[in-house]
């Protein structure tokens, strides 16, 4: 076997997942439980703290001297579980690894469970930003979508984070979905119009799709044809370039300054360490070894102690795939020195692939760079299928 190539590490980040909900929704194919009494949330941040102590003892080669640069806590219903019991879980994974100086740390919000005292306490714990999930401000959508909360629950859970802007918090981001059942381009519209209106630094802004093992993939809606999907993407893209929120990811738009940088690691090839059910990290190792590994899903064993669910060595045949399939879902320019220096491969490895990109015009190419076109957006699937490794 040849000698892998030293790669550089890059940014490390943390994601935890608390996987209980108040109830499962119809399009939702996240590790997720429904709650059935009381959630057993100082036993849990118990074991996520033995979790990140077995991975930093495991993994050691790799996170050995290097700081989080941010912390995602989703789920599930992270909102669900008390200020208190948040505190204790940073305390405890900053106890074991540094924190960088600017560190992000988000955490997901259902505005169902959102209360001022609640968020204000989670501030004070340490979070210092707040993703909600709305997906709508339609009460009927709400509805079709599962959701627990109506519309005026969450302009309130809006105006929570509002409030703390700036007295700790740092920044907020709104899930909005569009293309749901039976929606109109104008109503896709209004329901951008409405958030848009309460001024968030972050708009996720993202089409639902009919996943497997979901309630909708086993009595499907009807859903907007392709068409107006494209009339709602198009029109509702040109309303947030005019709000000033910039594209910098699929379904990403921020004001300046205001991107998600958890996410951005993640679609950087950024490192990540993973605890609690069902969670999904990915490690480089100066030697040349990329390792990905995922968590028990059910929270059953994973209260036994059973953590590591399964572990793997990223082959350098899925390398190029891997890298591309997250670079170019952000439209910034790639640099090609990261190529070898998160992946330990050359470029003259994807040499023949890049060209054929560039003269379908998906790709354009710089002396330093790749960029996706807006052309190749449209056609991300056929240009990565590129990079597949062969059979």
């Amino acid at each position: 076997m040849a000698e892998m190539t030293e790669l550089t590490l890059p940014p490390l980040s943390l994601y935890v997942h608390i996987p209980w909900c108040v109830q499962k929704c119809p399009y939702c194919d996240f590790n997720s439980h429904g709650q059935k009494g009381e959630i057993p949330e100082r036993d849990y941040v118990r074991h996520l703290l033995t979790d990140l102590r077995q991975d930093l003892t495991r993994y050691a080669a790799s996170v050995n001297g290097r700081a989080l640069q941010s912390i995602f806590i989703g789920g599930g219903t992270p909102s669900l579980f008390s200020a208190e019991n948040i505190g204790e879980l940073l305390h405890g994974i900053r106890a074991q690894i540094a924190f960088a100086d600017n560190i992000e740390i988000t955490l997901e919000a259902n505005p169902g469970t959102a209360e001022a005292e609640r968020f204000r306490g989670y501030v004070n714990a340490g979070v210092n930003r707040i993703s909600m999930g709305i997906q709508s401000f339609s009460d009927e959508k709400l509805k079709i979508l599962g959701r627990i909360h109506n519309s005026a629950e969450a302009k309130s859970a809006v105006g929570f984070a509002q409030d703390l802007l700036g007295r700790g918090l740092k920044s907020f981001n709104l899930d909005l979905m569009h293309g749901l059942p039976n929606q109109t381009v104008q109503q896709a519209l209004d329901d951008l119009r409405r958030a848009i209106v309460l001024n968030p630094p972050h708009l996720s802004w993202y089409q639902l799709t009919i996943e497997p093992n979901t309630l909708f993939a086993y009595r499907p809606p009807a859903l907007p044809d392709d068409d107006l999907l494209w009339d709602i993407f198009e029109q509702g893209h040109q309303l947030l370039t005019a709000a000033g929120y910039q594209q910098y990811e699929t379904s990403a738009y921020a004001k300046p300054g205001f991107q998600c940088r958890h996410n951005l690691n993640y679609w950087r090839f950024g490192d990540y360490l993973a605890i609690g059910c069902g969670a999904h990290g990915k490690l480089g190792f100066t030697d040349g070894r990329i390792v990905r590994y995922s968590k028990t899903k059910h929270p059953k064993g994973y209260l036994r102690g059973e953590y590591l669910f399964n572990e793997k060595n990223v082959p350098e045949s899925d390398r190029a795939f891997e890298f591309f399939m997250n670079r170019f879902r952000l439209l910034e320019p790639v640099p090609k020195a990261e190529l070898k220096q998160f992946t330990g491969l050359s470029q003259s490895a994807v040499k023949d692939d890049i060209e054929w990109a560039v003269a379908q015009k998906y790709l354009t190419e710089t002396d330093r760079t790749w960029q996706i076109s807006e052309h190749g957006k449209l056609f991300l699937n056929e240009l990565l299928q590129r990079f597949l490794p062969d059979e």
